[in-house]
């Protein structure tokens, strides 16, 4: 098998925010699948927490107490989740939030990961940020369909999701990847990455 054979599927969460003496949980989940070079959404839906949404974090992607009110909780999607992940690769940019918030089903055996944060690093060390939305600008991808179409937003989920996997797309393509094992995606070299670091910052 190689990587152009290879399915992938991005997953991406909004939460409702964290802070002192309270766990974190989801208000957004979405995952959006790769086969080939193909893009394309196959859940995002609102999830309903346990907890109010923060006002900080409703300042970042926009949704209230109110828009998640009649949303089912994260456990009545594991039907959709475990149908849309299934089988594939899963993709995130930094990729501890959504195993973290994926730990409510402790038997599933989702995976391999990949990190395009890590890949990105990897490839780009030089990037003055590797936030995902930065790496987008840096590398001219606005203009990609999936993103430059409308509908797309920055922190909104199935956005994200499915700018992470724009990203992989590219990494793949400037690598000459595609007929390669997708082993390779799951070790990436990082120390031109942590030179540029030691570079910008220098210790003393």
């Amino acid at each position: 098998m190689n990587i152009s054979d290879t399915g992938f599927a991005a997953i991406d969460f909004e939460s409702a925010g964290s802070a002192p003496g309270r766990t974190d949980e989801p208000v957004q989940i979405a995952v959006v699948h790769m086969d080939g070079d193909d893009i394309c959404a196959v859940l995002d839906s609102y999830v309903r927490p346990q907890i109010p949404v923060i006002w900080a974090a409703k300042k970042v992607h926009g949704i209230s107490d109110e828009m998640v009110a009649d949303a089912p909780r994260l456990l009545d999607l594991w039907p959709a989740i475990k149908a849309s992940m299934e089988g594939r690769w899963i993709v995130a940019h930094g990729a501890s939030t959504e195993k973290r918030f994926l730990r409510v089903f402790p038997f599933h055996s989702f995976g391999p990961w990949v990190d395009t944060l890590v890949l990105t690093r990897a490839v780009y060390p030089g990037l003055a940020s590797h936030g995902l939305g930065d790496i987008i600008r840096s590398l001219a991808l606005e203009k990609e369909e999936e993103i430059s179409g409308g509908g797309f937003r920055w922190h909104d989920a199935g956005s994200d999701a499915a700018a992470s996997l724009v990203l992989l797309r590219h990494l793949v393509r400037v690598c000459h990847l595609g007929g390669s094992n997708p082993d390779v995606l799951l070790r990436p070299d990082l120390t031109s990455y942590f030179s540029a670091r030691r570079e910008k910052f220098p210790k003393g």
